[in-house]
């Protein structure tokens, strides 16, 4: 089952013995935990009826138990298990798996790992129960995601503002999702979020930024690349090296995608095969016209090498900061 289908049948009160939910992306394991956690028993019933476990404190059998206690003046008992990736010999679950107690919600969040799907124990929870796998969104899948995240909650953002969140906080969902919390706590419903709401309240330039740097290349203006590569330069922990030449290295990759598919295609497939939101698709043809299809080719060669002597491939002595500015000098002067 989807994530959508699970929350919703938690929503409606459909529930199942079992749910282990595994994977790397701890929103969607959050999401499902504390919809039972918050959903399924009153306040007056939770005392007596809803117990909280964690992996690193507890052995299978203690769990196997637990599960096994028949609720008190309540319908269900909820058990919730957090990281419970700690514990050893989970595939003992298998055992319950097989007669579990109908009147317990079983609830394990197997943070950051995942079970052999091979195993009895993937096989019994996939039969008859919940094994939900959640997992990493692609980066193209993110920006998407903030805008329909939002919209639940009556706000919007502009697509500018959107990559620039996406960009600085990366895929991980919980961490996304904490920061458009803060967001919709100062601004009112109906808001549509921009760079400057997000520079305001989260804390990242919309001056100075990977996207910014991008469009500065991407538009061979030397003099803002050089303005924002000094910044960059001066924060160092806010800008790694390493992030800014991956960012630069997908947009020239894009580049060179969109100067050899470009032709007889309409925008919104090329954007489609770019993987990008056909806002910024004019960024792209801007910049396709400004790098010849060789340029674009010695850039990503470029991109590699100082990739390397960030790491100290033939370079002991020159710092991140230098080696950005003189990778931009050489990039539009090539």
């Amino acid at each position: 089952m989807t994530f959508d289908q699970i929350y919703n049948d938690i929503k409606q009160g459909n529930y199942r013995p079992i749910y282990f939910l595994m994977g790397n992306e701890g929103y969607y394991i959050d999401k499902i935990s504390d919809a039972i956690e918050h959903g399924v028993l009153s306040e007056e019933e939770k005392a007596f009826n809803q117990t909280v476990l964690y992996g690193k404190d507890v052995e299978i059998g203690e769990v196997i138990t637990v599960a096994k206690r028949y609720p008190m003046m309540a319908p269900y008992q909820v058990l919730i298990v957090k990281e419970a990736q700690e514990i050893r010999n989970i595939e003992e679950l298998a055992l319950y798996a097989d007669n579990p107690l109908e009147t317990t919600i079983l609830v394990i969040c197997y943070r950051g790992k995942t079970i052999d799907k091979r195993k009895s124990l993937a096989k019994k929870l996939s039969k008859s129960h919940i094994l939900f796998e959640s997992k990493r969104l692609y980066d193209n899948k993110v920006f998407p995601w903030v805008v329909a995240r939002l919209k639940e909650d009556g706000y919007s953002i502009n697509p500018k503002a959107g990559h620039l969140l996406v960009e600085y906080l990366g895929s991980d969902l919980a961490k996304v999702n904490n920061e458009l919390q803060k967001l919709q706590l100062v601004l009112p419903k109906g808001t549509e979020i921009t760079a400057s709401h997000i520079e305001e309240n989260i804390g990242i330039s919309k001056d100075f930024n990977n996207f910014e740097l991008q469009n500065a290349v991407g538009k061979r203006d030397i003099t803002k690349a050089i303005r924002i590569a000094r910044y960059f330069d001066a924060n160092p922990k806010d800008n790694p090296f390493v992030v800014t030449v991956s960012v630069l290295y997908s947009f020239f990759a894009k580049i060179f995608l969109y100067q050899h598919i470009s032709k007889g295609k309409g925008e919104s497939a090329i954007a489609k095969a770019l993987g990008v939101h056909p806002y910024f698709l004019k960024d792209y043809i801007a910049a396709s016209k400004n790098f010849s299809k060789k340029q674009v080719a010695d850039t990503i060669t470029l991109l590699r090498e100082y990739d390397l002597k960030s790491k100290g491939v033939d370079n002991t002595s020159t710092s991140n900061g230098e080696l950005l500015q003189e990778l931009i000098f050489k990039i539009l002067f090539t």
